[in-house]
């Protein structure tokens, strides 16, 4: 399995980034294969960090993409690709990573991301997919329908896979609009979940879990403490729930960006300010 953790264009509540940070650390990798970061990065946009002691330069960390290989628990083998999103060359990165796969008998590849949605943080959260093929795409769950979006770097290399015929599934974690520039880990959790399902690979999302449980508690407090935002998230509730057919009127209400600062004042312990 290829498990695609290029940095998103899109990742709402930092969801992908703490899915893969979970699996990073529960699968133990090492670097298969690394990426020309000249072809591909503008270093201007990602500028390397410059590490400098008592005045001496004594080295820089430049980003890089890499190709790691490691096994879960169960011994099942895992492909990582890790790294900034390329900035050039994405018709030849896409050759060179399904190429790649080829020759390391990938047979499924999986990508997690997160956007913002108008869903309440009081449901679970759901996921939508992409696939090159519909069987996967419903397994996770999909949007009928046919739209056009803005598409990353993952969904270029789907469109690789889909021609080389190796399956392969974006999964998307929908983040409250309100709460997306702020970590939810009820996303992250559930995507790590979602994974381990798809992949059939060995991961636990109980940490995240634990912290999204957390987290949720903090955001009902604030919630609690405002007519309006209770019926903000209402009008939500009954949308997600099915019980009303057109999209909720939040005319008079608060907007999503006001609950958003009043809940990342709190979780910063500035609720005492006013």
């Amino acid at each position: 399995m290829l498990l695609l953790a290029t940095e998103s264009w899109v990742d709402a509540g930092f969801g992908a980034r703490a899915a893969i940070a979970q699996v990073l650390e529960t699968i133990p990798t090492e670097v298969l294969a690394t990426f020309s970061a000249d072809d591909l990065i503008d270093f201007r946009a990602r500028r390397p960090i410059a590490r400098i002691s008592d005045g001496v330069v004594a080295g820089l960390s430049w980003p890089e993409i890499q190709l790691r290989a490691g096994q879960d628990a169960a011994g099942r083998h895992v492909l990582v690709l890790v790294g900034p999103e390329p900035d050039m060359s994405w018709h030849g990165f896409v050759r060179d990573v399904v190429g790649l796969a080829e020759q390391l008998g990938v047979r499924l590849v999986v990508g997690v991301g997160a956007y913002a949605a108008p869903v309440p943080h009081t449901r679970p959260v759901r996921l939508t997919a992409i696939a090159t093929v519909a069987e996967l795409a419903v397994r996770v769950g999909m949007v009928p329908g046919t739209t056009e979006v803005p598409a990353g770097i993952q969904t270029a290399l789907q469109e690789g896979f889909a021609v080389a015929d190796i399956p392969a599934i974006g999964m998307w974690a929908r983040v409250p609009h309100y709460l997306a520039a702020m970590p939810y880990p009820a996303a992250s959790a559930a995507l790590v979940e979602t994974l381990a399902a798809v992949a059939e690979l060995a991961l636990d999302a109980g940490e995240l879990r634990a912290v999204a449980v957390r987290t949720l508690t903090q955001i009902d407090e604030i919630v609690a403490n405002s007519e309006e935002h209770r019926d903000l998230v209402h009008r939500l509730e009954a949308a997600f729930d099915g019980e009303v057919a057109t999209p909720p009127d939040f005319s008079g209400l608060p907007s999503g960006d006001e609950l958003a600062t009043e809940i990342e004042r709190f979780l910063r312990g500035e609720q005492g300010e006013r």
